[in-house]
């Protein structure tokens, strides 16, 4: 009787282990049946073309260049200010710090890290997204006031 005990003791706990461990977690991604992960596209219009012929036409392509080549480089492990100074050191001055998580053929998976109670980053902090690299130049564009 005692081992009967035992015997249906582990096979209730191994039971329950097994349940665990199958569990899908919502931010890692499936090629079979897809990905909850969001992905964010880069606007149809840059930023500066609204400017037209304007003096600051030239300032915006300026930065658009640097926006451009700051995303390029990014690779995973660097760490990235989303709200607060995107394209700078991530320092006091930023709202939301993320960390980039995967990269891709023109686009980039950041995962949210850190974020101030001030931020509209504040509710999803370890969240994963993909973001094409238009989306974050739109980004840079839009901290820098284009």
């Amino acid at each position: 009787m005692r081992r009967m005990w035992v015997g249906g003791g582990l096979m209730l706990a191994m039971a329950g282990c097994s349940s665990i461990e199958t569990r899908p977690n919502p931010q890692d991604e499936d090629v079979l049946f897809g990905s909850n992960v969001p992905f964010y596209p880069a606007p149809k219009t840059s930023r500066c073309v609204a400017h037209g012929k304007s003096s600051v036409r030239s300032s915006c392509d300026d930065a658009l260049y640097l926006g451009t080549a700051y995303t390029r480089r990014l690779s995973v492990g660097d760490e990235v200010c989303l709200e607060g100074g995107y394209g700078d050191e991530v320092g006091p001055a930023c709202k939301a710090r993320a960390a980039v998580i995967d990269t891709g053929s023109n686009r980039v998976k950041l995962e949210v890290r850190g974020t101030k109670p001030d931020s509209r980053w504040f509710n999803s902090e370890m969240r994963h997204a993909w973001y094409e690299e238009g989306a974050l130049v739109d980004l840079y564009l839009a901290e820098r006031g284009y």
